[in-house]
């Protein structure tokens, strides 16, 4: 009964377009904020901070840049990985080769390289879909480790491609302790969520949505698709190249080429699928499934097992993690095409009509 919008008005349309239309959203997310940015830092272990947080934020991240491209404008990508490298080396030639480079200059900067190459990389989005466009985007991944390996100029002369960053720090605030490092993920992960958010309500949003469903439809009256397919390419690697940078300096500290590799880019369009295609909020529970998921199944399928006398070993969990995977995304694809976050918002439907059935 609490979950009810009665008594809540809308006198001006710039009230009717809010994010959060019903007072309850608003409150509960104002609440989450809080305590992800001063309950959490107070609570939380180092172990916490790098194994399950800073991950989670940084795969948020990306899964949202790709959930831009495949979700809102229904174009396929496998090359996640090869644009969050394209970030990370970008950002990682700025910070070292320009003396004083602050640390967000350097993201952004990262960001905007990948955006080059991610549309360099669409163009074939204009003449093909589907399986070919997946496999054209997968074409990224393989050049990029190419280019890695055999640029030298590109790794600071590396033999093997490893490169490490030192000294981060914002507004001159060390970015050096999990803490830190969290609040600035945070941080980046609110502001880009805010105007993603922002950008798929607007026209360029519904220019996406509209060339997801039927494109020759869009293109009879008026949407340009080159423009349409062009720019969610854009928009989608630079937010997976700010990602990607945030991923070597943050997380990684020091990284090679492999750390970016097709399994990356499955992990996050499996982070898609899962979360929800052409959902901000899906961005966001497919990243804490396959972040948690992992760390649940080592934890307590050992110990779950024991109760009944079975001992399971390391790589056997393993293999059940890969197992679980594939069994979900298949579930997800037949069922619940729309992953978890139409569940999420099924529930919110259902909420608002309980305890009445209709």
């Amino acid at each position: 009964m609490i979950y009810r919008e009665n008594g809540q008005f809308k006198t001006s349309y710039r009230a009717d377009q809010q994010i959060f239309p019903i007072l309850q959203d608003r409150v509960v997310m104002l609440a989450l904020l809080a305590a992800a940015f001063f309950l959490v830092p107070a609570l939380a272990s180092d172990y916490v901070f790098r194994a399950i947080l800073i991950p989670f934020l940084i795969m948020s991240l990306a899964a949202l840049g790709l959930n831009i491209l495949v979700g809102y404008c229904g174009q396929i990508s496998l090359g996640s990985g090869a644009f969050m490298a394209v970030g990370a080396y970008g950002a990682y030639n700025f910070f070292v080769r320009i003396d004083g480079m602050p640390l967000i200059p350097a993201l952004i900067l990262g960001g905007l390289c990948a955006t080059v190459f991610g549309m360099l990389f669409g163009l074939p989005s204009l003449r093909v879909k589907g399986l070919y466009l997946a496999v054209a985007t997968l074409a990224a991944q393989f050049f990029a480790d190419w280019m890695f390996l055999r640029i030298g100029w590109l790794t600071n002369y590396s033999p093997s491609g490893s490169v490490s960053v030192a000294g981060l720090q914002v507004l001159g605030m060390p970015i050096v302790s999990a803490q830190s490092k969290y609040w600035l993920c945070l941080s980046v992960l609110l502001v880009i969520g805010l105007l993603a958010k922002n950008l798929v309500r607007g026209a360029l949003g519904r220019e996406w949505m509209a060339i997801r469903d039927m494109d020759v439809a869009a293109a009879v009256i008026g949407i340009r698709p080159m423009y349409a397919k062009l720019s969610a390419f854009a928009v989608s690697s630079f937010i997976i190249g700010v990602a990607g940078a945030l991923w070597a300096f943050v997380y990684l500290g020091t990284w090679e080429p492999a750390a970016f590799s097709v399994d990356l880019s499955f992990r996050l369009l499996f982070m898609v699928i899962i979360g929800g295609l052409g959902s901000i909020m899906g961005a966001f529970f497919g990243a804490a499934f396959i972040v948690v998921l992992p760390i649940v199944l080592n934890q307590f399928l050992p110990a779950a097992l024991g109760v009944f006398g079975i001992s399971i070993s390391t790589a056997d969990v393993s293999h059940a993690e890969f197992m679980i995977f594939g069994a979900l995304i298949v579930w997800f694809l037949i069922v619940e095409p729309h992953g978890l976050a139409r569940l999420w918002s099924t529930g919110k439907q259902k909420l608002r009509l309980w305890p009445f059935p209709h």
